[in-house]
């Protein structure tokens, strides 16, 4: 019997192009996003750092997520045959190992990257690689469980990047416990995200044992949940933005809230069909609002 493309050890080399599809570039631009928030924040001279800075900004996108998203690919290839029989690994065009392979050599030169931008970048880069690789591989696994595995990402995607770039920003110093706070609330918002986006793999992740929350908990619940998740943060951001003297930034994140609140009802009259709608619409008025609390943060500082 003949073994799966994925599985086989192939001496092929994939094509670039199908390389960079692996490493998903469109899922960059969330941890990008969130270390300019902490570049912002920060409330740093900028003048003479911005090639760290740059550097900064290629380890959080091109660099540490995209070696998550080919871990994830390499472990998930399985469920994707399943939800995603069309990308590299298990359509064979990715051939061989060289999944598993990209997905060591990114991590290297995530670290490499990580270690000339000082030891805070450094540290921060290694807890997210832990995490990426925790999240997908065995034997922990965290995405088997929806409650972990989706704060393991958001604390990648939102809360590591932007203390990244508030320590690039700051020529190395260790961020406020301001900055830090409203980083982790951030994070914690973009759990919700994390599970809205497992609505487009629950066929898969039903029948190979994944316990995403739209699985545990059913679609109509797992979104209350997520709503839940994404709104309670930001109302906590902007009652600290008014009580740190920042009221219109405060006015800003409470507006956009609001107007997430008003999408969410449109979302929950059916999460599973509609969640790709919200991510187009509501997460934008999300990460609209990072950025406004990054600015308040900067005012701060100054």
């Amino acid at each position: 019997m003949s073994r799966p493309a994925s599985t086989v050890l192939s001496p092929d080399l994939p094509a670039a192009s199908v390389v960079l599809e692996l490493l998903k570039p469109i899922t960059w631009f969330p941890p990008m996003w969130a270390f300019g928030c902490g570049v912002v924040s920060a409330g740093s001279a900028l003048r003479g750092r911005w090639p760290m800075i740059l550097a900064g900004v290629v380890l959080c996108g091109p660099l540490l997520c995209a070696t998550s998203q080919a871990v994830n690919d390499w472990f998930d290839r399985h469920v994707d045959a399943i939800n995603e029989p069309a990308r590299p690994i298990p359509s064979g065009r990715m051939p061989g190992r060289w999944g598993l392979y990209l997905a060591v050599l990114w991590s290297l030169l995530s670290m490499a990257c990580a270690a000339a931008l000082g030891t805070w970048v450094f540290a921060a880069s290694v807890a997210g690689l832990l995490l990426a690789w925790a999240y997908s591989a065995p034997p922990t696994r965290l995405k088997q469980n929806g409650w972990c595995g989706n704060l393991a990402c958001a604390v990648c995607y939102e809360g590591l990047a932007w203390v990244t770039g508030a320590v690039v920003a700051s020529g190395g110093a260790a961020p406020s416990a301001k900055i830090l706070g409203i980083a982790a609330l951030y994070s914690a918002g973009a759990h919700g995200i994390m599970t809205l986006n497992d609505f487009k793999s629950i066929e898969g992740d039903r029948r190979m044992g994944v316990g995403s929350l739209p699985v545990r908990l059913g679609p109509e619940h797992a979104g209350e949940v997520a709503c839940v998740t994404m709104a309670l943060p930001q109302f906590v951001v902007a009652a600290l933005l008014m009580a740190w003297g920042q009221p219109y930034q405060a006015v800003a994140v409470g507006a956009l809230l609001g107007a997430q609140l008003l999408l969410m009802r449109r979302l929950l009259f059916n999460p599973r069909e509609r969640a790709p709608w919200y991510n187009g619409t509501g997460i934008s008025l999300y990460v609209s609002g990072m950025l406004v609390s990054a600015f308040a943060l900067r005012s701060l500082a100054s």
